[in-house]
Protein backbone atom coordinates (compact mmCIF):
# COMPACT_ATOMS: atom_id res chain seq x y z
CA UNK A 1 0.00 0.00 0.00
CA UNK A 2 1.60 3.33 -1.00
CA UNK A 3 2.06 5.99 1.63
CA UNK A 4 0.27 9.22 0.83
CA UNK A 5 2.42 11.56 2.90
CA UNK A 6 5.70 11.28 4.72
CA UNK A 7 6.13 13.35 7.84
CA UNK A 8 9.58 12.23 8.91
CA UNK A 9 12.60 14.49 8.62
CA UNK A 10 14.86 13.27 5.83
CA UNK A 11 18.51 14.31 5.73
CA UNK A 12 20.10 15.04 2.39
CA UNK A 13 23.80 15.52 1.89
CA UNK A 14 26.40 15.17 -0.80
CA UNK A 15 28.00 16.31 -4.30
CA UNK A 16 28.79 15.18 -8.22
CA UNK A 17 29.67 15.77 -11.90
CA UNK A 18 29.40 13.48 -14.89
CA UNK A 19 32.49 11.58 -15.88
CA UNK A 20 33.48 9.95 -19.16
CA UNK A 21 31.59 7.24 -21.05
CA UNK A 22 28.06 8.61 -20.77
CA UNK A 23 25.24 6.08 -20.97
CA UNK A 24 21.49 6.55 -21.26
CA UNK A 25 19.30 5.50 -18.33
CA UNK A 26 15.54 6.02 -18.42
CA UNK A 27 14.26 7.00 -15.00
CA UNK A 28 11.11 5.01 -14.13
CA UNK A 29 8.00 7.17 -14.23
CA UNK A 30 9.73 9.99 -16.10
CA UNK A 31 9.67 10.97 -19.75
CA UNK A 32 13.09 12.56 -19.49
CA UNK A 33 16.02 10.20 -19.95
CA UNK A 34 18.66 10.46 -17.23
CA UNK A 35 22.27 10.56 -18.37
CA UNK A 36 24.65 8.70 -16.07
CA UNK A 37 28.28 7.81 -16.59
CA UNK A 38 29.63 4.39 -15.66
CA UNK A 39 31.49 6.06 -12.75
CA UNK A 40 28.22 7.58 -11.48
CA UNK A 41 26.53 4.18 -11.70
CA UNK A 42 29.39 2.61 -9.73
CA UNK A 43 29.15 5.38 -7.14
CA UNK A 44 25.37 4.88 -6.79
CA UNK A 45 25.96 1.15 -6.26
CA UNK A 46 28.58 1.90 -3.60
CA UNK A 47 26.36 4.47 -1.86
CA UNK A 48 23.54 1.90 -1.79
CA UNK A 49 25.62 -0.55 0.22
CA UNK A 50 27.42 -0.62 3.55
CA UNK A 51 29.83 2.30 3.88
CA UNK A 52 31.67 0.56 6.72
CA UNK A 53 33.01 2.22 9.84
CA UNK A 54 35.38 4.71 8.22
CA UNK A 55 35.58 8.19 9.68
CA UNK A 56 35.90 9.40 6.05
CA UNK A 57 33.48 7.20 4.08
CA UNK A 58 33.62 9.38 0.95
CA UNK A 59 37.40 9.12 0.91
CA UNK A 60 37.07 5.32 1.09
CA UNK A 61 34.58 5.37 -1.82
CA UNK A 62 36.91 7.63 -3.79
CA UNK A 63 39.80 5.20 -3.36
CA UNK A 64 37.63 2.32 -4.61
CA UNK A 65 36.69 4.38 -7.68
CA UNK A 66 40.18 5.74 -8.33
CA UNK A 67 39.02 9.31 -7.66
CA UNK A 68 39.67 11.99 -5.06
CA UNK A 69 37.33 12.51 -2.13
CA UNK A 70 36.56 16.00 -3.45
CA UNK A 71 35.56 14.58 -6.86
CA UNK A 72 33.23 12.03 -5.21
CA UNK A 73 31.59 14.77 -3.12
CA UNK A 74 31.15 16.94 -6.23
CA UNK A 75 29.60 14.00 -8.08
CA UNK A 76 27.14 13.32 -5.25
CA UNK A 77 26.20 17.01 -5.07
CA UNK A 78 25.60 17.11 -8.82
CA UNK A 79 23.43 13.95 -8.74
CA UNK A 80 21.36 15.46 -5.92
CA UNK A 81 20.88 18.66 -7.93
CA UNK A 82 19.86 16.61 -10.99
CA UNK A 83 17.52 14.59 -8.69
CA UNK A 84 19.27 11.32 -9.53
CA UNK A 85 19.81 10.92 -5.79
CA UNK A 86 16.85 11.97 -3.66
CA UNK A 87 18.45 11.50 -0.26
CA UNK A 88 21.32 9.89 1.63
CA UNK A 89 20.75 8.43 5.05
CA UNK A 90 22.14 6.07 7.60
CA UNK A 91 20.47 2.77 8.39
CA UNK A 92 20.77 2.16 12.11
CA UNK A 93 20.56 -1.41 13.38
CA UNK A 94 18.38 -0.55 16.36
CA UNK A 95 18.98 -3.74 18.31
CA UNK A 96 22.77 -3.34 18.15
CA UNK A 97 22.53 0.24 19.35
CA UNK A 98 20.52 -0.69 22.44
CA UNK A 99 16.98 -0.22 21.15
CA UNK A 100 15.50 -3.65 21.76
CA UNK A 101 11.83 -2.63 22.02
CA UNK A 102 10.57 -1.41 18.65
CA UNK A 103 7.03 -1.11 17.39
CA UNK A 104 4.86 0.28 14.67
CA UNK A 105 2.00 2.16 16.28
CA UNK A 106 -0.97 2.67 14.00
CA UNK A 107 -3.56 5.35 14.70
CA UNK A 108 -7.16 6.02 13.63
CA UNK A 109 -7.17 9.78 13.11
CA UNK A 110 -9.91 11.93 11.57
CA UNK A 111 -8.92 13.13 8.07
CA UNK A 112 -9.15 16.82 9.06
CA UNK A 113 -6.65 16.23 11.91
CA UNK A 114 -4.27 13.93 10.04
CA UNK A 115 -1.66 16.51 8.99
CA UNK A 116 -1.42 18.07 12.45
CA UNK A 117 -1.25 14.67 14.15
CA UNK A 118 1.44 13.48 11.74
CA UNK A 119 3.56 16.59 12.27
CA UNK A 120 3.18 16.38 16.06
CA UNK A 121 4.23 12.73 16.23
CA UNK A 122 7.03 13.09 13.67
CA UNK A 123 8.67 15.69 15.92
CA UNK A 124 9.16 13.15 18.71
CA UNK A 125 12.82 12.05 18.82
CA UNK A 126 11.89 8.38 19.21
CA UNK A 127 9.76 8.35 16.02
CA UNK A 128 11.80 7.31 12.99
CA UNK A 129 8.95 7.06 10.47
CA UNK A 130 5.55 8.73 10.34
CA UNK A 131 3.23 8.48 7.36
CA UNK A 132 -0.37 8.36 6.21
CA UNK A 133 -1.96 5.41 4.45
CA UNK A 134 -5.60 5.05 3.47
CA UNK A 135 -7.90 3.10 5.75
CA UNK A 136 -9.04 -0.32 4.53
CA UNK A 137 -12.10 -2.45 5.25
CA UNK A 138 -11.62 -3.96 8.71
CA UNK A 139 -8.53 -1.80 9.30
CA UNK A 140 -9.45 1.72 10.50
CA UNK A 141 -5.89 2.95 10.96
CA UNK A 142 -4.51 5.70 8.72
CA UNK A 143 -1.47 7.13 10.53
CA UNK A 144 1.59 4.91 10.97
CA UNK A 145 4.50 5.62 13.31
CA UNK A 146 7.62 3.56 13.94
CA UNK A 147 9.06 4.05 17.42
CA UNK A 148 12.18 2.78 19.16
CA UNK A 149 12.79 2.23 22.88
CA UNK A 150 15.30 0.41 25.06
CA UNK A 151 12.72 -1.52 27.10
CA UNK A 152 9.06 -2.56 26.74
CA UNK A 153 8.23 -0.26 29.67
CA UNK A 154 9.84 2.71 27.93
CA UNK A 155 7.93 1.80 24.75
CA UNK A 156 4.61 1.79 26.65
CA UNK A 157 5.45 5.20 28.14
CA UNK A 158 6.17 6.56 24.65
CA UNK A 159 2.84 5.28 23.31
CA UNK A 160 1.00 6.86 26.27
CA UNK A 161 2.81 10.13 25.62
CA UNK A 162 1.95 10.04 21.91
CA UNK A 163 -1.71 9.27 22.54
CA UNK A 164 -1.97 12.27 24.87
CA UNK A 165 -0.71 14.58 22.11
CA UNK A 166 -3.23 13.76 19.36
CA UNK A 167 -6.92 13.02 19.02
CA UNK A 168 -7.27 9.46 17.76
CA UNK A 169 -10.28 7.17 17.83
CA UNK A 170 -7.94 4.31 18.61
CA UNK A 171 -4.49 2.89 18.12
CA UNK A 172 -2.74 -0.46 17.98
CA UNK A 173 0.85 -1.31 18.96
CA UNK A 174 2.49 -3.80 16.61
CA UNK A 175 5.76 -4.81 18.29
CA UNK A 176 8.69 -6.09 16.30
CA UNK A 177 9.24 -9.80 16.88
CA UNK A 178 12.51 -10.00 14.98
CA UNK A 179 14.61 -7.96 12.59
CA UNK A 180 14.64 -9.25 9.05
CA UNK A 181 17.76 -8.91 6.96
CA UNK A 182 17.73 -5.69 5.01
CA UNK A 183 19.36 -5.72 1.61
CA UNK A 184 20.04 -2.56 -0.36
CA UNK A 185 19.00 -2.65 -4.01
CA UNK A 186 21.71 -2.92 -6.65
CA UNK A 187 20.53 -0.36 -9.18
CA UNK A 188 23.13 -1.03 -11.86
CA UNK A 189 24.19 -4.71 -11.88
CA UNK A 190 26.42 -4.09 -14.92
CA UNK A 191 28.37 -1.41 -13.09
CA UNK A 192 30.52 -3.41 -10.70
CA UNK A 193 31.41 -1.83 -7.39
Amino acid sequence: MPSDKLNNHQAISGPTSPGPKIEQFALTGSNKPMVLSMVEKKLINLLSGDLGGSLRPYESLAQRLGLTEEKVLLMIDDMIKRRVIRRLGAVVVHQRSGFAANAMVVWDVAEDQLDDAGKTLAEKPFVSHCYHRPQAPGWPFNLYTMIHARTPEELAHMVDNMSSLIKASGHKVLTSLRELKKISPLYFPGAQK
